[in-house]
């Protein structure tokens, strides 16, 4: 009787759980596209330069003082200076640009729209023409 009723309640809760998991990810996601957003901004702030955050749906480059300029490489990037998005999430538009200034402006403000591969589901990242970077629906 008792692994009857437990069976119930995992049959039961078992769509909540696929839910739950599902948009944790793209959660994850979601804040993932800001922290590298916001590490650009504060290389930016600390190198008295501008970055160049590109952007073409499924990874991110940063490039030194103008979109044509040459690739950062360091901590999370491969040889290329390619920084891989985790969860498979794509980002669209994949071809918007933000460029971050010595003093953490961006220019142009943007909306980045982060989509589960899963369920189509997004969630937005916003930057603001003051640099600041929020995640929200």
């Amino acid at each position: 009787m008792v692994v009857a009723v437990i069976g119930i309640l995992m049959a039961v809760s078992m769509p909540f759980f696929i839910s739950f998991f599902r948009t944790s990810a793209l959660r994850a996601g979601a804040e993932e596209m800001a922290t590298v957003l916001s590490q650009a901004r504060q290389m930016a702030i600390k190198d008295n330069t501008s970055i160049c955050v590109t952007n073409n749906g499924t990874t991110v480059q940063y490039r030194i003082s103008t979109c044509a300029g040459a690739v950062w490489t360091g901590p999370g990037t491969d040889a290329a200076g390619v920084i891989r998005l985790a969860n498979n999430i794509t980002v669209s538009p994949d071809t918007t640009t933000v460029v971050f200034t010595y003093i953490g402006l961006a220019n142009p403000a943007a909306v980045f729209t982060v989509t589960s591969p899963q369920d189509g589901r997004t969630l937005s990242v916003n930057v603001a023409a003051s640099g600041r970077i929020s995640v929200g629906p």
